[in-house]
């Protein structure tokens, strides 16, 4: 097997599109819980020197709604290697997206799960907003809805990123209809999907992951342009222990073969979606 961070350290500003901060000094929501890892700027800097990866997307966690002055000081503290994903409601004047722009905030986070308090009526105004500060919509779902839901993603005025190849629960293939769906969005150019994540509706299970990984196959063979990968550290949702970063990111490998696909799934189409390169 190669050694994974040095593959990744020889690639400059190579990304990870997907992760999370918890740091003591801001307060949570009443009815939100840390994870039970540690989940600091400092935490995540030893992790990313572990994978070799030189550049990040801070995603706001559920746990802080739309407070996001975690992320924001997170995004500060790693400098200009640092993009940011923001929870903010419709009531947010255009200023507040302006400030968050000038901080480095290139994406609207909407998690449609149980309990998040994210609605769709408000997506595509919010899209159209978002637009002209050059956002994205970052979505994650049940992958079984994006059927459903597939009409109003089309015609959203901005890009729509996909978390966590989709997030089906597995059994699932090629013929489901909401891997269908994911496939016809990404075919308009206007979607994107994280490689990330793929214990999220798993049977296969590690180390391999064979469900999510078939997905992921056929992603990276028909549109590697519209790819990402992320670690969806510090995987707040896990309970027991942690999966191996290193082994997922692994995964990348086994997914993607040819360096040059990698190259541009971990460095060039982030650079181009948060990094405006």
């Amino acid at each position: 097997m190669q050694d994974i961070h040095a593959e990744t350290a020889k690639l400059a500003d190579a990304c990870d599109c997907h992760m999370h901060i918890y740091d003591p000094r801001f307060p949570m929501a009443p009815d939100a819980h840390a994870p039970a890892r540690k989940a600091t700027v400092a935490d995540y800097l030893a992790l990313r020197k572990r994978l070799g990866l030189g550049r990040v997307v801070v995603v706001q966690s559920t746990a802080y709604r739309t407070d996001n002055a975690c992320t924001l000081d997170a995004m500060k503290q790693m400098g200009d290697s640092a993009r940011g994903v923001a929870i903010v409601g419709p009531e947010a004047p255009d200023a507040e997206l302006e400030r968050l722009t000038a901080a480095g905030m290139r994406g609207l986070r909407y998690v449609m799960l149980p309990g998040r308090p994210m609605e769709w009526e408000t997506m595509p105004v919010m899209a159209q907003r978002i637009a002209q500060f050059g956002w994205n919509i970052n979505l994650q779902l049940p992958g079984e809805q994006i059927a459903d839901r597939a009409p109003m993603l089309e015609k959203l005025a901005c890009d729509v990123v996909i978390d966590h190849i989709g997030r089906f629960t597995a059994p699932f293939d090629n013929n489901s209809p909401g891997v269908r769906a994911l496939y016809r969005l990404l075919d308009t150019g206007r979607c994107w999907v994280k490689l990330s994540a793929p214990y999220h509706g798993s049977k296969s299970g590690p180390p391999h992951y064979e469900d999510n990984g078939a997905i992921a196959r056929e992603l990276v063979q028909r549109w590697p342009q519209r790819l990402l990968f992320a670690t969806n550290w510090p995987h707040p949702s896990v309970k027991g222990e942690a999966p191996d970063d290193l082994a997922l990111m692994r995964l990348l490998w086994e997914w993607v073969p040819d360096a040059q696909t990698r190259r541009r799934i971990l460095v060039d189409n982030p650079a181009r979606l948060y990094f405006g390169a």
